[in-house]
């Protein structure tokens, strides 16, 4: 298998929207991305709310924009887009994360998948699970086929997927509001979604903020580690594995990079992929994947002792229990509790004055006093 590169750079809030122009053209993103061809900006969005190092950051929309725009980019073929999921909203979540400011300073509007039409697409590639999990048909968007996508992910730990990044953000643009019935099988399901967007998109392309990174119960209820870094690739598979190699896994070891890595669907072994930029040799920052209650719930009730229940319970009538109740462990328990705590430390950083500064107005996050926020990981440090 041939290498893969991927760009990484080390930056800072003085210089990031500059530094995210200089890691693009390190990864030759003009020649994956022809500007000729519509292009999708693939937001992610795991929180409504803003929680740092949860969902695509507003210096990382700008930055991506910033260069899009200086390199010719024409924003009648710039799409950014975001999908709803059971406990999120779109367009409420592009307001609490800032992307709405940002996307109108370059004259774009936002574009929920909720409101365009999906059709059903019937895929080629040998999928591994969604075919069985969605025998009716696969939906997805129709504004997809034959536009390229550009993947907006940070680095994160996930609950059901060890790590989460480019991959695992075609999940939310993918598979309509019921992709949660995939979580049972997500490795699979994983590796489904790199075949399909091979198919349907002529250049898929990433950019991942790690500037903050999330560690511990991902994708929402995580400590934010402040990290300073950003990637970037032509390979989803590549990518993730670098930052899962970054977080202090070992990518192959994480069932949906081993089986894309063996059906060459991209590069999975670190060995054979280039990174250019700022060297991360021998650096891993001792993150660990746990599950939120959430999350560990979900498990029990799909894999677990409680799995005679499942089709009962989250697919039947009775699954709107599992929204609510999703929603008041985060929303009305642990985010007013522990993410204001989080939160609060995290705003007397400069990742934290940045979102304040440039995209705050007013008091986009939780009230209270700042203190000491950790400047690296629980694990070794860099």
């Amino acid at each position: 298998m041939t290498s893969s590169r991927v760009a990484v750079i080390r930056t800072d809030p003085s210089r990031v929207l500059n530094d995210y122009g200089r890691l693009m053209h390190l990864a030759d993103y003009r020649q994956a991305l022809d500007p000729s061809i519509p292009l999708l900006l693939k937001l992610n969005l795991s929180w409504t709310k803003y929680f740092p190092s949860c969902s695509s950051q507003p210096w990382q929309l700008e930055g991506v924009l910033g260069t899009l725009r200086q390199d010719g980019y024409s924003n009648a073929r710039l799409t950014p887009v975001e999908n709803k999921t059971v406990v999120t909203e779109p367009w409420a979540g592009a307001r609490d994360n800032r992307w709405l400011p940002v996307l109108d300073r370059f004259g774009l509007k936002f574009q929920p998948l909720t409101e365009v039409s999906w059709m059903v697409y019937h895929f080629k590639s040998p999928l591994l699970r969604l075919n069985q999990i969605f025998p009716e048909g696969i939906e997805i968007p129709s504004i997809y086929p034959g536009r390229n996508i550009l993947h907006l992910p940070t680095v994160k730990t996930h609950g059901h997927s060890t790590t989460t990044g480019s991959i695992k953000n075609a999940f939310g643009g993918l598979l309509k509001e019921v992709r949660h019935y995939a979580h049972k099988y997500i490795h699979e399901v994983l590796v489904d979604l790199v075949m399909m967007q091979r198919e349907i998109h002529p250049a898929v392309f990433t950019v991942m903020d790690g500037t903050v990174a999330g560690n511990g119960a991902g994708p929402r209820t995580m400590v934010p580690v402040i990290k300073d870094v950003i990637l970037a690739s032509a390979d989803p598979v590549a990518i993730d594995a670098v930052a899962a190699k970054l977080m202090g896994f070992d990518p192959l070891s994480i069932p949906y990079l081993r089986i894309c890595h063996e059906r060459g669907l991209g590069v999975g072994d670190p060995k054979q992929i280039e990174v250019v930029g700022d060297s991360i040799e021998g650096e891993s920052w001792g993150f660990k994947t746990s599950k939120s209650f959430v999350i560990w719930g979900d498990q029990m009730l799909r894999l677990g002792p409680l799995r005679f229940l499942e089709k009962l319970a989250l697919h039947s009538p009775l699954v709107v229990w599992a929204p609510f109740a999703s929603n008041v462990y985060h929303d009305w328990m642990w985010y007013p509790t522990v993410g204001r705590a989080r939160i609060s430390r995290f705003r007397g950083t400069k990742w934290g004055r940045m979102f304040d500064e440039r995209y705050g107005g007013g008091t986009p996050m939780g009230a209270g006093q700042t203190a000491p926020f950790p400047a690296s990981s629980p694990g070794p440090a860099r």
